[in-house]
């Protein structure tokens, strides 16, 4: 093991500005100086030992002038500099001054202060010297009796790593831990002497354990945690245990610690698959998450709720909690509520489906009462969404759903409105027996309808399924209603004329007085401050749409007049009616287009506006079978087509989610027998305890490492030609938001290089945690430096940097040899992600970088070019197969992603085969890239481009 990978106890910072000081006046300092000067020398000896320094004449000194000292400052630094001091001679055998050193010690470990004793005892446990731990057993096992509790929890971990590294010198340690575990009353004393007996004679713990299982309730948090870490252990390695320890888990479920609860309810599950034992655990995560005021404990007990559902023969036991899950949606985060309603969404069947929509609209509802926020806005969207689905997979709800939903068509949040609209429009087309509601329900909330977009969206529904003569006339009243008196531009100018005289009087008063609001005398007129918002006022919806030129909205209007024009002079057999209808239907259209020409709208009507309306008017003069057919049967069946592709395409994603999930068993697949499996063999059941302490240290093991081609030799880089005096090359190794680099370092040359030290620096949003130690490399010795880089956002970083040396006897100066650059992935970012188009195209808007990259490869097929992007940037394709297949020529497609980090990255791609150019032209085209920020719009651009330029090869 290299000097490097040695565990840690302690962390010095070591300012480099300071010149190091002289042996000689160090040596002054801690013979003659006061006790502040002792301790600043004691710490500049030990920042040069740390650095690489022998100092060997020091450590008389120290022994003579400093250790009898009984300043607490002094000894603190006394033990960190035994602990990093060389204790041997070149060929390995004990220093004698440290027989000096160990009496003192005997005699600290017998102090009256139990801190010195504590602290003593806390350096023991990280000697390696047989030798110097002899002497001291006697101490070490009488710290045992002490009064303080914090001598003895320190005693039973110096004995613990005394037993575990040198055996011969405490034999009996498990007997005499079990027998002072049985007499001791303090807490974190028992948990340490618990622990110990874990992992050095478990036989030991269960007895103990069993002796005082069911008192395991009244026992302190911290040893709760041993107990069920031990219990899950043995039964584990030996499963005919469970029986006996599964009621100490499940009362632990009670403890009144939620770290406890946490683990008891995992330890559970691994043990056992009883429905009754689910259940209990996924209450339990259900109380700690409603309980924790944390959100990220509420977001880790959540995924572990997740975990369980995964588990096909858990699903069922879990979908009778889902009231328990949803009472989670108390909590204010929205990250939360997500994952809650996903959840829940996915574990409502037709059993608990009416509670479910019943709870939801309650939620909804209370969404309407509270003050607006961003989050409410984003919550309610949520909602919605989730009482669209469950109407989707169950038509029996949507009756329900319906008439709250549409209250909503009339909010001021256009993206909820936007969600409700989506799905009343889905819920008309597929369900026949609710046209009626949905009709009579929006034509009670037409007329308060804010929003354009959704005003226009209302419009096509009503057009498209008011089939009875009565609809069809409340559609046209409504439409009246909305538009105001007509014609439009004759009752506006009117409106003017008509404002104009009253305004006028008031005016002739003294003009001069009028004050602003800010104090501040105006000598505006009151008519043109005035008459905007008393115009304003009661305008109507429709009307305000059009002056304010939005024209598209009187496009949808004139469809939607001529729709249900035709369908009334089907309906009606009376001549008179018919005309009479479809007359005032014209005279609508006229009057906007006489309106759009005119100079009262803000924005003028555009080409294709009054193309649609005249087309509309010219419709309605013929009246043709043809016409009729394309108006009131092909749009429908457009609708129905693209509602089918869509449910086609949802039940193939859950199709290969459950194809995911189930647990397919080849026939031929070899019965393994718990019983006759060695224990390296017991790969299925892999220790929980070990992979959580393995994920926290960053070194989870990936199941692709089995291959060689995949091994750490892909991802080594050289940093220096093998002709340079030092050879040194990296394995960057990324996890998360750490980078470590594992830097190889070897002397090429006949001579010691001293203070041999890897100096980094980063570009980028890349930052180095700590600078690596200075070493001293034997003629061709070799050395692995690491070094951790903090990530702080998806961006490409470099770090680059140089080896600099002394190179021994020589009188010149530091040796440098300077290391390539490393570039770090963007890629180890960057996890494909899916969103909506309507989020999609929110997002495009909002975005403003943009990086656009010109296609230059020589690949000459559009869907293999396109799934080469998807694969060198980990980007999911938004676009769906069914749009993507066929041949025309040229494709488009959007492409989303999200980093770690929680960044979004689009990208649109615009690509074409040159026909022209015969059947072998390469593929021709764009991609736009938008991000939030430069660096991510950047670094996917240069991927791009990089992995574009490996294909032209």
């Amino acid at each position: 093991m290299t000097a490097a990978e040695n565990v840690c106890y302690t962390l010095i910072n070591v300012p480099m500005d300071s010149e190091p000081p002289s042996e000689i006046s160090l040596k002054n300092d801690l013979e003659k100086g006061d006790v502040k000067s002792k301790t600043e020398a004691l710490k500049k000896v030990i920042i040069m030992i740390l650095n690489g320094e022998k100092l060997p004449g020091l450590l008389m000194t120290i022994i003579r002038f400093v250790l009898p000292l009984q300043d607490h400052t002094i000894k603190k630094l006394l033990l960190v500099f035994w602990e990093i001091v060389p204790k041997t001679t070149p060929d390995g055998r004990l220093l004698h001054e440290m027989i000096l050193v160990c009496d003192a010690y005997r005699k600290d470990l017998q102090h009256p202060n139990e801190f010195i004793r504590g602290s003593t005892l806390r350096f023991l446990c990280k000697l390696k010297e047989a030798e110097l731990l002899e002497p001291l057993m006697p101490a070490i096992r009488a710290c045992l009796e002490h009064r303080h509790s914090y001598v003895r929890r320190n005693a039973v971990l110096a004995i613990y790593t005394i037993y575990r590294n040198f055996e011969h010198l405490i034999p009996d340690a498990p007997e005499l831990i079990h027998d002072f575990l049985v007499n001791e009353k303090d807490a974190s004393c028992k948990r340490n002497a618990f622990m110990m007996l874990i992992h050095a004679d478990q036989d030991r713990a269960l007895d103990y354990l069993s002796t005082c299982i069911d008192q395991v309730q009244t026992f302190g948090d911290i040893l709760q945690l041993v107990i069920v870490e031990l219990i899950y252990k043995v039964c584990h390695a030996n499963p005919s245990e469970r029986a006996r320890f599964i009621r100490c888990i499940y009362n632990l479920l009670q403890s009144s610690s939620p770290a406890v609860k946490y683990e008891a309810a995992g330890t559970l599950v691994t043990l056992s698959s009883a429905p009754t034992a689910i259940k209990a655990a996924a209450q339990c995560y259900i109380d700690l998450i409603i309980k924790e005021s944390d959100n990220n404990v509420k977001l880790i007990v959540l995924d572990r709720l997740i975990e369980l559902k995964e588990h096909p023969a858990h699903e069922r036991v879990l979908q009778d909690l889902v009231m328990d899950i949803l009472r989670v949606l108390s909590t204010p985060d929205l990250e939360v509520r997500k994952k809650t309603l996903q959840l829940a969404l996915d574990l409502v069947s037709s059993r608990n489906v009416e509670e479910l929509v019943i709870v939801l609209k309650k939620e909804v509802i209370k969404t309407n009462n509270v003050s607006e926020h961003e989050d409410t806005d984003k919550y309610r969207q949520l909602l919605v969404r989730t009482l669209h689905s469950c109407s989707v997979r169950f038509p029996d709800m949507a009756a329900n759903v319906i008439p709250v939903l549409m209250e909503f068509l009339s909010d001021n949040n256009e993206a909820a409105a936007a969600d409700v609209l989506e799905f009343v429009r889905e819920a008309i087309q597929r369900f026949d027996n609710l046209r009626m509601l949905i009709v009579e329900k929006m034509l009670e909330v037409f007329h308060a309808i804010k929003s354009v977009k959704i005003y226009r969206g209302a419009l096509w529904i009503l057009g498209e399924y008011c089939s009875t003569k009565e609809d069809i006339q409340s559609v046209m009243t409504e439409v009246r209603r909305s538009l105001g008196e007509i014609p439009i531009v004759e009752s506006e100018i009117k409106k003017e004329a008509g404002e104009l005289k009253p305004e006028e009087e008031i005016t002739v008063g003294p003009v001069q007085k009028l004050v602003t609001e800010m104090g501040t005398y105006a000598t505006q007129s009151a008519l043109s401050s005035s008459r905007p918002t008393k115009k304003e006022e009661d305008r109507p919806p429709l009307r305000g749409f059009l002056l304010d030129g939005d024209f598209f909205v009187a496009a949808s209007l004139a469809t939607t007049l001529t729709k249900i024009a035709l369908r009334y002079v089907a309906l009606v057999q009376e001549k008179k009616k018919q005309n009479s209808f479809v007359a005032e239907a014209m005279l609508l259209m006229a009057t906007i287009l006489h309106l759009g020409k005119s100079s009262l709208p803000k924005k003028p009507i555009t080409d294709d506006d009054v193309d649609r309306i005249s087309l509309c008017l010219k419709v309605l003069s013929e009246c043709s079978p043809l016409m009729n057919d394309i108006f009131n049967k092909e749009c429908r069946q457009s609708l129905s087509h693209m509602l089918s592709a869509k449910l086609e395409e949802e039940k193939l994603s859950q199709k290969k989610e459950s194809e995911k999930r189930n647990v397919t068993v080849q026939p031929d697949d070899p019965i393994s027998f718990m019983q006759l499996t060695a224990k390296n063999e017991m790969n299925c059941k892999e220790d929980q305890f070990q992979l959580s302490l393995l994920a926290a240290m960053g070194n989870t093991q990936r199941k692709e490492a089995a291959d060689p081609l995949a091994s750490k030799l892909n991802k080594v880089t050289q940093l220096t030609g093998f002709s340079d005096p030092v050879y040194a090359e990296a394995y960057v190794h990324v996890n998360q938001y750490d980078i470590v680099l594992d830097v190889l370092v070897v002397n090429q040359t006949s001579d010691t290089l001293q203070n041999c030290t890897l100096e980094l620096a980063t570009l980028g949003d890349l930052k180095l945690v700590e600078k690596p130690s200075p070493l001293t490399l034997a003629p061709h010795d070799f050395a692995n430096i690491k070094a951790n880089v903090k990530v702080a956002s998806t961006e490409n970083g470099i770090i680059f940097g140089n080896i600099v040396y002394d190179v021994s006897g020589a009188a010149s100066d530091r040796n440098c040899v300077v290391l390539s650059d490393i570039h770090i992935d963007i890629m180890d970012y960057i996890q494909p992600a899916t969103c909506t188009d309507a989020e999609f195209r929110q997002m495009w808007a909002e975005f403003e970088w943009e990086n656009k990259v010109t296609v230059n490869t020589n690949m000459i097929d559009l869907n293999d070019y396109l799934q080469h992007i998807l694969k060198s940037t980990n980007m999911k394709c938004l676009t769906p197969e069914k749009a993507l297949s066929g041949y025309c020529g040229f494709m488009a497609a959007n492409l989303y992603a999200r980093s770690i980090f929680g960044e979004d990255a689009l990208a649109n791609v615009s690509i074409e085969k040159p026909i022209h150019q015969g059947p072998d032209a390469a593929v021709t085209g764009h991609i736009r890239i938008r991000a939030k920020s430069q660096g991510m719009a950047l670094s996917l651009g240069d991927k791009i481009n990089l992995s574009q330029k490996k294909t032209s090869i």
